[in-house]
């Protein structure tokens, strides 16, 4: 069997809820077709149709301001549970989730705004650490929050806190980044070990105690985007932050907008031996659990050992390697080589594996 043997579709109906379900928020197919079926008809218009992390819009004699350029903008909301986790909490998840979703679309981020919705009764200790920590991640990851609102609601009906970021960046001149823009022969790097933020939210939840002590990825990585930006130029093709859903959803999603087929190989894909143990503790596939400070280039094939020596002189970088290749055979679906040889399909969920983790 071969990789294009993989392209039938899941016969079992998915489409008809008539509620939303939690699963709609999880990243997976429900994510998609929600946003697919319901929010890009009712928007419609060619920047949201991109379905990039954030929207490219042209500044300058194309889209009538003064200056030129290119302006990458994004937003994003975050519900997580328990507020506090190992290595951060919602403060600092809220600024490097959003500065990310800025990078990937090959920008420079700027600022960012904060809006918060309070529950009545949240502690105002912790709510000063949360605005802390958003403060010195957004100082390391050099930019300013820079307006935001306000809002409480009904003791019992906020969850403690939410908070809703919109961040702004400024596109390299030169950079071309898109799903679209995957091609045959690609090859697909990481940045370091997958499903670190993921797997640390659960073990609070669920009272794991290992030897080690796992803590979030989550870190801006605007830096690592520079270094492929600066040393690539356009060999760069996609660049993409798997955070809800995994490394399995965002290259399903890459798939599916590019029209190509994904092969990984299971035995280059980097996981922390603690960071396995938990997930079959749990019952986890690692690909579909969610990362805060993990990048995932395609980039041109002649490119790729360049792009792997340039990540690799970085800090966030060093554990880099090639996961994976761009094909022509089955468009649209992502599949896995095994270790030992045999091939599977790596689809994207239905249903939800770990809630409220971002």
């Amino acid at each position: 069997m071969t990789p294009a043997d993989f392209s039938g579709s899941c016969p079992i109906p998915i489409s008809d809820y008539p509620t939303v379900q939690m699963a709609h928020g999880g990243g997976g197919r429900l994510s998609q077709m929600l946003i697919e079926k319901l929010f890009v008809p009712a928007f419609d218009n060619p920047v949201l149709e991109s379905l990039h992390d954030g929207a490219i819009l042209a500044l300058g004699a194309e889209g009538g301001g003064p200056d030129g350029g290119r302006l990458a903008f994004s937003t994003d909301s975050f519900v997580v549970r328990p507020l506090f986790f190992p290595g951060g909490d919602i403060g600092s998840l809220a600024v490097h989730g959003t500065v990310n979703d800025v990078a990937m679309c090959g920008a420079r981020p700027l600022a960012i705004s904060a809006g918060f919705i309070l529950e009545e009764g949240f502690p105002m200790e912790d709510l000063w650490r949360i605005v802390e920590s958003m403060r010195d991640a957004a100082r390391d990851a050099g930019v300013w929050v820079v307006t935001g609102d306000t809002k409480v609601v009904d003791k019992g009906k906020g969850d403690g806190v939410y908070i809703n970021t919109t961040g702004v960046g400024l596109v390299r001149d030169g950079a071309v980044v898109s799903p679209e823009r995957a091609a045959p022969g690609d090859r697909i790097l990481v940045n370091g070990p997958i499903a670190e933020h993921g797997i640390a939210i659960m073990s609070v939840r669920e009272g794991l105690e290992f030897e080690t002590r796992l803590e979030t990825d989550s870190v801006a990585l605007y830096p690592l985007v520079e270094l492929l930006l600066d040393g690539l130029a356009e060999g760069v093709h996609v660049l993409r932050d798997p955070t809800r859903g995994g490394l399995a959803s965002a290259l399903n999603e890459i798939a599916g907008q590019s029209r190509t087929g994904v092969v990984l190989s299971e035995d280059r894909i980097p996981l922390a031996e603690e960071v396995r143990g938990a997930c079959e503790i749990l019952g986890f596939d690692p690909l579909y659990v969610a990362n805060e400070g993990k990048c995932l280039a395609i980039v041109a094939a002649d490119r790729a050992e360049q792009a792997l020596e340039l990540w690799r002189s970085h800090p966030l970088g060093s554990e880099a390697v090639i996961i994976g290749e761009i094909v022509e055979d089955h468009p649209g679906r992502v599949v896995l080589r095994s270790s030992i040889g045999g091939l599977r399909v790596v689809d994207m969920l239905s249903g939800e594996q770990l809630p409220r983790i971002c």
